[in-house]
């Protein structure tokens, strides 16, 4: 696997909210579980077509674990499972139906751009987290 024994979290790299949460998982993940990759680089695209997902199925986030892949509600509840803090007590919420969870997830995902912005180009990390993201 690319990223050894660390997740992978895919990620619009122009969104502005997924910068965010990316930002965010980083702050709650001191025992560095995840990667990351913006959706649009070349890792990014290699693990959409490795797991056959259409991007323009899902084109915010995806969690990849070993062999799997996870997409939307599904992804996001796989990842703050292992975040430090309250944030695993979300992953609770497995229980609810997907397509339940997933309408909550694609209302957001649709609206991202308008709510919170797109830029040009993807996010660039600063030197001290180059090593959280995948070349």
């Amino acid at each position: 696997m690319i990223a050894g024994d660390h997740d992978i979290i895919l990620f619009d790299g122009v969104c502005n909210l997924c910068n965010g949460a990316v930002t965010f998982i980083i702050k709650r993940d001191p025992k560095n579980n995840f990667k990351f990759a913006a959706l649009q680089s070349d890792i990014g695209k290699k693990l959409l077509a490795q797991h056959q997902i259409d991007p323009k199925m899902t084109d915010s986030i995806i969690l990849v674990r070993g062999d799997y892949a996870f997409a939307k509600a599904s992804a996001a509840l796989r990842i703050a499972q292992k975040m430090s803090g309250a944030w695993p007590l979300l992953y609770g919420f497995i229980i609810v139906p997907k397509f339940i969870s997933n309408l909550v997830y694609d209302f957001i995902a649709r609206n991202r751009y308008k709510w919170f912005g797109k830029q040009e180009s993807c996010m660039i990390p600063t030197p001290s987290l180059r090593s959280k993201f995948l070349s």
